[in-house]
C-alpha cells in the first residue's frame, strides 16, 4: 500500500514583524498638527484690555556703537565725536535708556591705555553694559601651535 508522501511542504508563513513606516507617519503629522495648534490653546479666555498710553510694546535691546580707530579718534553710532561731547551724548543715552549696551570696538593697534580712557567715559556716563566686539580667528590661526 502506497501512503503518498509523509512529507508536506508548508504553505506562505504569515508576517510576525511590524511594519513601523505608517505609525511613524502618523505621528509626525500628528506632531505638526499640535506644533500649529499650541499658540492658539495659549490664551483660550476672550478679554478687551483696556487701552493705555503707558502700556508699550516692549522693544528690542538697545546700543550705540562706539569705535576707536588708529589714531585714537573716537566715532559715536560711527559720526566722529570729541571726548567731550561723547561724554555729553553718551550721558544723554543713558538718561533716556539707561539699560543702554555699548558695543566697544577698538582697533587692534590702538593703546590699552585709550580704550580703557573711552570705557571710563561711557561708565562715568552710567552706561555700565559693555561689550567688546572682535573679529572671529581664521580657521588656519586656531590650529597653528602658539609661540610660532
Amino acid at each position: 500500500m502506497t501512503f503518498g508522501r509523509l512529507e508536506r511542504t508548508q504553505g506562505p508563513q504569515p508576517m510576525s514583524d511590524i511594519n513601523v513606516t505608517p505609525l511613524v507617519d502618523v505621528m509626525l503629522v500628528l506632531v505638526v498638527i499640535f506644533i500649529i495648534t499650541a499658540p492658539l490653546l495659549a490664551s483660550t479666555i476672550p478679554l478687551d484690555l483696556p487701552k493705555t498710553d503707558a502700556a508699550r510694546p516692549t522693544e528690542a535691546p538697545r546700543f550705540v556703537t562706539l569705535l576707536v580707530d588708529r589714531s585714537g579718534q573716537a566715532f559715536l553710532n560711527d559720526r566722529p565725536v570729541q571726548p567731550d561731547e561723547l561724554a555729553r551724548d553718551l550721558a544723554q543715552t543713558a538718561r533716556q535708556h539707561p539699560d543702554t549696551e555699548v558695543q566697544l570696538r577698538a582697533d587692534q593697534a590702538v593703546p590699552y591705555g585709550k580704550v580703557v580712557e573711552v570705557m571710563g567715559v561711557a561708565q562715568k556716563a552710567g552706561l555700565n553694559r559693555i561689550g567688546f566686539v572682535a573679529e572671529p580667528a581664521p580657521a588656519a590661526a586656531l590650529t597653528a601651535p602658539a609661540g610660532r
